[in-house]
């Protein structure tokens, strides 16, 4: 008799939990969506007209359509695999190319021209570029995933959360503890436990109006600001903005040494948080999520936002809250009308900071965790090792924040001074350039190191050799011979490994399989090694 499977009730399109991740995703992006907004205000001087009236409705347009294909995504899993649990994955503007386009490719050239425009189409070339090194990725990526172990994927991806998603609003939320701490102790009791508000209350829009009312009531906000900045809505309608990208490609070459490495590194994020989501039980089609994450860079760029969209850090956090299909389109929607009506300067002046960051850090935690949780016990080190050199890369970044404070650079006071005072600057700066693919090879090395498969971790270190030869990792830019002296440590290290394989016979492994890298094939990945410690 033929088996059938059993059938269950079609996915809705609203849960209640969609209500929580909702409220906790949508204020994740607001966030996000205000720092840029201040970043091209403030930094590169922008005319809020260009700002408020072009980027924010680009970027509204990227959002909608990529966050509705994210739930598309999620249904079709759902009815493929006849599960009614599956959590969309989210989608909004990538945290630490928001910075990377205003600081480094936006700044310089505004300093030198005190032209915002020039800034402006350099942005978006530089973000095209980024979606067409994504769309390549699309199919280089499920070759990495299928060959690369769980502990390397997840320790990189927990090395981003922990230090760009976590630490700089762990420090905003320590600046008024008083607004923050109320507000992250109801996350962590709604979103860790099983216990419910009142009513079934969201849990997030509970903590968001906690802190707001908070704020208020200690004085941290200011009626005159809202005021003003309510005189700002105003309803824009986003346009193609195609000769402003073409004026900016003429001269792109400039923009290759930063666009092909942080193009890899993106292609490498939306790989580890697809990882990651299959570890909490949903299995993505990894191609079909960077040709998506590629297209809205592209159109973003053409539309007039600099700011390239991607799959986000945090679906297991969500998935936790009970998040199922709704909140991704929810989101999409909400952020894009909020952007077409230009109504963030006002949310900005309404909402406490303080009130609103908790929950990136809540994310952190999550994801750091799932790194541990989600991996044999004996590959611990390599998850650490995964994380060391985003560590790097964060701290690094934040000297030359302090530096250029102080109207100084690191170049400017020397290594010298920086060693002395017991900053290893040079150091932390070479190993944190490329940091995601970095971590992905050093935890991959530890991985197989650590289940004696010789063979695997040679493999790897040669790769971590070519990569810091052409500069993709350890270099300051992308050229030939970018960092021999890296190259040649990778270099001894896949000889130590093949001296070691040749001394003992190879581990019996199973074939991967041929496939488009929809599936993950980690029996030889993630099994703990029956030589393991327990």
């Amino acid at each position: 008799m033929a088996f059938t499977r059993p059938s269950v009730a079609p996915l809705p399109y609203w849960v209640r939990g969609d209500t929580n991740a909702f409220f906790g995703f949508g204020v994740n992006v607001l966030v996000n969506v205000l720092t840029l907004t201040g970043l091209c205000l403030a930094v590169v001087n922008l005319p809020e007209g260009e700002v408020f009236g072009t980027i924010l409705p680009a970027l509204g347009i990227a959002l909608v359509a990529g966050n509705i294909y994210y739930t598309y995504l999620a249904r079709r899993l759902a009815r493929r695999e006849n599960r009614s649990d599956v959590t969309a994955l989210p989608y909004g503007p990538s945290v630490p190319h928001m910075f990377i386009v205003i600081f480094v490719i936006m700044l310089p050239i505004y300093l030198r021209t005190q032209d915002p425009v020039r800034a402006w189409e350099a942005g978006l070339a530089w973000a095209f570029i980024i979606g067409v090194i994504v769309l390549i990725g699309a199919f280089v990526g499920p070759y990495i995933r299928r060959y690369a172990p769980r502990a390397a994927l997840l320790g990189t991806l927990a090395g981003i959360s922990i230090t760009f998603i976590s630490m700089n609003p762990a420090g905003q939320m320590w600046r008024l503890a008083w607004v923050a701490l109320p507000v992250f102790a109801l996350l962590l009791i709604g979103l860790l436990t099983d216990v419910k508000l009142p009513f079934n209350f969201p849990i997030g829009l509970a903590a968001l109006l906690l802190g707001t009312a908070i704020g208020w009531a200690g004085g941290a906000m200011s009626v005159p600001d809202v005021t003003a900045a309510a005189r700002d809505i105003a309803i824009a309608v986003p346009s193609f903005k195609i000769d402003l990208l073409l004026a900016g490609l003429t001269d792109m070459a400039p923009l290759l040494a930063t666009a092909i490495p942080l193009g890899v590194y993106n292609f490498t994020e939306g790989m580890t948080n697809v990882e990651s989501a299959a570890t909490a039980g949903d299995n993505y089609n990894l191609r079909s999520v960077l040709l998506a994450d590629g297209a809205g860079a592209v159109v973003g760029a053409a539309l007039g936002s600099p700011f390239p969209p991607a799959v986000y850090v945090g679906h297991p956090g969500w998935k936790a809250a009970g998040g199922r299909s709704g909140y991704s389109m929810a989101t999409g929607v909400v952020i894009a009308v909020l952007c077409f009506l230009g109504m963030f300067g006002l949310l900005g002046a309404i909402f406490p900071t303080a009130a609103i960051v908790p929950i990136l850090l809540y994310i952190g935690l999550l994801i750091g965790a799932q790194a541990f949780q989600a991996t044999p016990r004996a590959h611990a080190a390599a998850v650490v090792a995964a994380l060391i050199p985003n560590i790097a890369a964060w701290a690094t970044g934040q000297i030359d924040n302090a530096l250029a404070a102080a109207g100084t650079t690191a170049a400017a006071v020397g290594d010298e001074a920086l060693n002395g005072a017991g900053v290893v600057y040079d150091g932390l700066l070479v190993l944190g350039q490329g940091a995601i693919l970095a971590g992905l090879v050093l935890g991959a090395v530890v991985v197989f190191i650590i289940d004696k498969r010789f063979v695997r971790a040679a493999i790897f270190a040669g790769s971590g050799a070519l990569l810091s030869f052409v500069g993709l990792i350890h270099g300051e830019r992308v050229e030939w011979n970018a960092n021999g002296q890296v190259a040649l440590g990778y270099l001894f290290v896949a000889a130590i490994c093949g001296v070691f394989a040749l001394g003992r016979p190879a581990p019996r492994e199973p074939d991967p399989g041929e496939d488009d890298g929809s599936e993950v094939h980690e029996a030889w990945t993630s099994t703990e090694p029956t030589s393991s410690p327990r």
